[in-house]
């Protein structure tokens, strides 16, 4: 190799490393991967499936230009490599292999993503990067509905915007359902807090991000979007309250909360149907309830292992093809993200997935509470939020949802890994 050569491929390594491109890469794999449903819209799936191996690709030589930040050596959670791994596997038994490969393939590509997030940026830099990706989704989203709306008066139906702003809602934006819109909104809420109480952006702009997002969750009028934000709000409130407490107190608090979470999750699931009355969703719950039902039959034909791993549904592939809801639409989902693993997976997946989520939200928890900086709080949140949506969507396994599992996860083990410290002693 002559000079020339060499001098190029060092200032490659030096562009790839830099922290301005590691941080501008962050950012548009946050935005891209969170809202894939607009760049297909805009782009195709061909277009998109561009976008993401480029991404992918930029992000694998960003890692190998920094080989200090590839040791990931007790940081990679077993439980999470155990899900991918039978994730991966159940294409030796599936009922649609070309799907399944397929499907492994395009669900990696988000988990590298979420491990490429979690291995080059700290955790306030991860924070920052979701603050300012979902800032611009937000307010394109809502630019957008303006113009639908209001300016031209017609919907936008290649993105899914109905131009309901006007009435009040509900809007879609670039999320393309009013319910995932919220899920964003929820997110980018929490983030800007997270912002605001770090002192990470200036007050101006984290008020007026406050503002944005908030306005987005109005306007989408998600039904569910009420129960999801409290679920969030209440384990803010109890971190507050840990947070602030010495290490003995907390310890039987802990405890003490550990048993009213539990009953408190029978509780509601005992009166779900006044609970979901109460949030003015009974509708919509009916629609889910009626899919969850029809998709019993076809989890009792391979109870075990699943079906085969796919992500998110196909329409032309059995079983389904033949799914219904209460009004007779085919959904894009089973509309429950432990339902719908259970349907893939079988009850070893879904097994498999509550062992890392609990894991994880453990390790997150305890490092929430023990941690000084509030920004250490935003993983245990995250994972409230992906685990509490995934009652009513699937998103926690398909796309963004999956690559923020795979990043709050990651972060949670980073700070508090057995493995780490058994590597150190």
């Amino acid at each position: 190799m002559n000079d020339r050569a060499r001098s190029l491929i060092d200032a490659s390594r030096s562009v790839l490393a830099s922290p301005r491109f590691t941080q501008a890469l962050t950012e548009v794999a946050i935005a891209v991967s969170l809202c894939m449903h607009a760049v297909r819209a805009f782009l195709g799936w061909p277009g998109s499936l561009a976008v993401l191996a480029g991404i992918v690709a930029l992000a694998g030589l960003s890692l190998a230009s920094q080989p200090e930040r590839a040791e990931w050596q007790g940081i990679l959670p077993i439980s999470l490599l155990a899900l991918v791994g039978f994730l991966v596997t159940s294409g030796l038994w599936s009922q649609y292999a070309s799907s399944t490969l397929a499907g492994v393939t395009y669900t990696l590509a988000f988990a590298f993503l979420g491990l490429y997030v979690a291995l080059v940026r700290d955790t306030i830099q991860i924070v920052r990067a979701v603050g300012s990706a979902l800032r611009v989704v937000l307010l394109a989203s809502l630019v957008l509905e303006v113009l639908s709306g209001v300016l031209i008066d017609t919907p936008l139906t290649f993105l899914g915007i109905a131009g309901n702003l006007a009435q009040g809602g509900p809007i879609q934006g670039l999320a393309g359902t009013r319910n995932y819109l919220a899920f964003l909104a929820a997110l980018a809420a929490l983030s800007f807090w997270i912002e605001y109480r770090t002192r990470s952006v200036s007050r101006g702009l984290s008020y007026a991000s406050l503002g944005l997002a908030a306005a987005t969750i109005l306007f989408a009028r998600s039904p569910v979007s009420g129960l999801v934000l409290a679920a969030v709000v209440a384990a803010g409130l109890v971190l507050v309250l840990l947070r602030r407490l010495r290490e003995p107190a907390r310890s039987a608090m802990q405890s003490i909360l550990l048993i009213s979470a539990v009953v408190s999750a029978g509780l509601v699931w005992i009166f779900r149907q006044q609970v979901l009355a109460l949030a003015g969703a009974t509708a919509d719950a009916t629609i889910r309830t009626s899919v969850w039902a029809d998709l019993e039959r076809f989890i009792a034909q391979h109870p075990a292992e699943g079906w085969g791993w796919l992500g998110a549904w196909r329409e032309n592939r059995y079983p389904f093809i033949v799914v219904r809801d209460a009004v007779g639409r085919q959904p894009d989902s089973a509309l429950n993200a432990y339902v719908d693993v259970t349907l893939q997976l079988g009850f070893i997946g879904l097994g498999l997935l509550l062992v890392a989520l609990g894991l994880a939200f453990v390790r997150a928890w305890l490092v929430a509470t023990e941690r000084r900086s509030t920004v250490h709080v935003w993983p245990a949140l995250v994972l409230v939020l992906l685990a509490t949506t995934s009652m009513t969507e699937s998103y926690l396994l398909i796309e963004g949802g999956f690559m923020l599992f795979v990043i709050a996860a990651l972060v949670a083990a980073r700070e508090r890994s057995w493995r780490g410290r058994l590597a150190s002693n």
